[in-house]
């Protein structure tokens, strides 16, 4: 689905925006600083999860505000969606969908958003939690329910943490019957979450290596760290309930699972390859999936494409266009307006200062 209207309400730099994109390429150009990711963030914020900054909520909210604030899409086919925060509850995320109340994990089954940014460009150096995030990004653009199975794997494995830890303070054994049952739970959509990831990678893997050679580097993927089953991770967190109090969190379990990653066309890890390999791996990795949920699901993704623009040559700028056309929308900000001369005229495009948007 493309989104056709959305409004924002105090979201960061924007006392009260409205835009009203075509279904393509939604271009948005300005100075650094004028708010043109803070309007890909309020997109990214349509999707479950905490957007492409990972920002605390009370963040968002616009200084100088009444407090909270609100984002608001129309899709095509008259869906609406939104989030956001009321003053008295700052940290606490809203979610309506056709002007009922919903879960976050919910909106997975109406929007699907994937996104590059600068804050990116280092993700094969960064952290596996990282990665794994991305990872479950992919995923969910495939299989909705993936959320939901997140939501609940990780509710469990909180308890379980609280039961263990709060025993092991008090000198006194854990009640096993509760333990157990919540690491049942935490096996059952750990299981889940596991068999999710697995299907997008192998999905993904065949459709890379079946792609020519191009401007983009080709990406070679699979799962590191924890790769169990269900029956082998109730086992392990049965096992492992003294080690675990010990240690004050859980280890072992899918939320320990990393995203290998390598560059075909060198055979080598992408974390040693060069800044330039990096980025154009992690591009290539995103437009390949695009369109393979584009081709398997109903809806293609909605693509959000930060300054990504100003770092390809005039070459492979174009390439990225032509790649792009007629597949999805694709919010893409720049400084320039220039970088996007190439773009279809049917392209939307707006302007960016200060928080106050001019264009169609």
């Amino acid at each position: 689905m493309a989104i056709t209207r959305l409004s924002l309400t105090d979201f960061r730099n924007h006392a009260d925006a409205v835009l009203t994109p075509g279904p393509g390429f939604v271009v948005l150009t300005g100075e650094n600083g004028a708010g043109k990711t803070n309007i890909l963030e309020a997109v990214s914020l349509l999707a479950p999860g905490r957007g492409l900054r990972r920002a605390p909520l009370s963040a968002m909210s616009r200084q100088g505000g009444a407090g909270g604030f609100g984002v608001a899409a129309r899709l095509a086919g008259d869906v609406a969606i939104g989030t956001g925060t009321r003053a008295d509850a700052p940290e606490r995320r809203l979610v309506r969908i056709n002007d009922a109340a919903a879960p976050a994990a919910s909106l997975s089954e109406w929007l699907s958003v994937l996104w590059l940014t600068p804050a990116m460009d280092r993700l094969f150096m960064e952290a596996a939690g990282d990665r794994r995030r991305f990872l479950d990004r992919l995923t969910l653009a495939l299989s909705p329910a993936h959320a939901g199975h997140a939501t609940r794997y990780d509710a469990a494995m909180r308890d379980r943490n609280r039961l263990l830890t709060d025993a092991a303070k008090e000198g006194r054994a854990a009640d096993p019957r509760w333990l157990s049952a919540l690491e049942a739970q935490m096996a059952e959509h750990g299981a889940a979450i596991h068999a999710g990831r697995t299907a997008l990678l192998q999905l993904l893997n065949d459709r890379i290596a079946a792609q020519p050679e191009g401007p983009f580097a080709r990406a070679g993927l699979a799962l590191a760290g924890w790769t169990g089953s269900s029956d082998a991770l109730a086992h392990e967190l049965g096992a492992g309930r003294s080690r675990d109090a010990a240690a004050g969190r859980t280890l072992a379990g899918p939320h320990r699972t990393d995203l290998a990653v390598t560059h075909l066309g060198k055979g080598q890890a992408a974390a040693l390859c060069s800044t330039g390999e990096q980025k154009a791996l992690l591009l290539g990795l995103v437009l390949a999936h695009a369109e393979l949920v584009a081709d398997r699901v109903a809806r293609a993704p909605i693509l959000l494409l930060d300054e990504v623009a100003a770092h390809l040559d005039p070459q492979r700028r174009r390439a990225l266009f032509d790649r792009l056309d007629g597949r999805r929308q694709v919010w893409m900000t720049g400084t320039e307006a220039g970088l996007f001369d190439h773009l279809p005229a049917d392209a939307t495009r707006y302007t960016v200062a200060d928080g106050v948007i001019a264009g169609r």
